[in-house]
């Protein structure tokens, strides 16, 4: 059954990553976290270790999810990289410091501070101008000091959270004048560094939890990543002809929705 759970779960985290640019997190991680307490004796290794397990895991993922989605809307001219490329360094170098503060933290931290970012986001959209308005049409480019502030957060949250840099970029580029297609477009290649430099270092720092058994990457679980990511691909192709068709207004608000019924599973798990 957690094999079964976490196929089916990889074909809904790709499908919200190309619809919402997620990255799969929102999915993987309440997933993950679940599964590990729900499957192992309580006080085992495993179970301390959950959340940075099922963050790591879910960052290790990002690197094959968001790369497809990535390659897919390149490929089709669908990126403005000119909005992308001032913050890719930024992201990078804040993942390292996000996924080093996560290891060395409580997962019951990493859990709330998972919550508190998420009620946030969802009240800082619903309640200041900008997100569920509709896109002025014109990107407005962030400046060099905004570039160095906005792209080293994305990375520092998204990799303390395994979230992707969704959470961050997509109200980012809302307010800088992005159609919901074009913000969700931008949040995967944003992704990209965050996964990477976040996966090296959730692979490097494992050695301060007991051994958490074998099939395991420093926190990454291999077995695990292996069925999201196949899900996930296959989320992906399904989800693609979705893109574009789907109305400006309806695309934020369920952006929304989702980011609120996460919210909700992370709070009971």
């Amino acid at each position: 059954m957690f094999w079964y759970a976490l196929g089916a779960f990889g074909v809904l985290a790709g499908m919200t990553t190309v619809l919402f640019g997620f990255g799969g997190g929102f999915v993987a991680v309440p997933l993950l976290y679940g599964l590990i307490r729900a499957s192992q004796p309580p006080g085992a290794p495993l179970v301390e270790a959950a959340m940075q397990v099922a963050v790591a895991t879910s960052t290790a993922a990002m690197i094959f999810g968001a790369g497809l989605a990535t390659w897919r809307r390149a490929r089709v001219g669908a990126l403005p990289w000119a909005m992308v490329t001032p913050l890719l360094g930024y992201v990078a170098l804040g993942a390292v410091a996000g996924a080093a503060l996560a290891t060395v933290v409580s997962g019951a931290w990493v859990r709330w501070a998972f919550i508190a970012y998420l009620g946030m986001t969802l009240v800082d959209a619903l309640f200041r101008p900008g997100f569920l308005g509709e896109p002025v049409g014109t990107l407005r480019p962030l400046g060099r000091a905004h570039s160095a502030v906005a792209g080293t957060s994305i990375g520092a949250i998204a990799a303390f959270l395994g979230v992707g840099g969704s959470v961050m970029s997509v109200p980012l580029m809302r307010r800088r004048g992005a159609s919901m297609a074009t913000a969700t477009a931008l949040a995967n290649p944003l992704s990209l560094p965050m996964a990477v430099a976040g996966t090296l270092v959730y692979s490097a720092l494992a050695w301060r939890h007991d051994s958490l058994g074998t099939g395991f990457a420093g926190y990454v679980d291999l077995p695990a990543l292996a069925l999201l990511v196949a899900g996930a691909w296959c989320g992906i192709a399904l989800a693609g002809p979705l893109v574009g068709r789907i109305s400006d207004t309806v695309h934020a608000r369920s952006y929304l929705v989702l980011l609120g019924a996460v919210l909700v599973v992370m709070v009971l798990a």
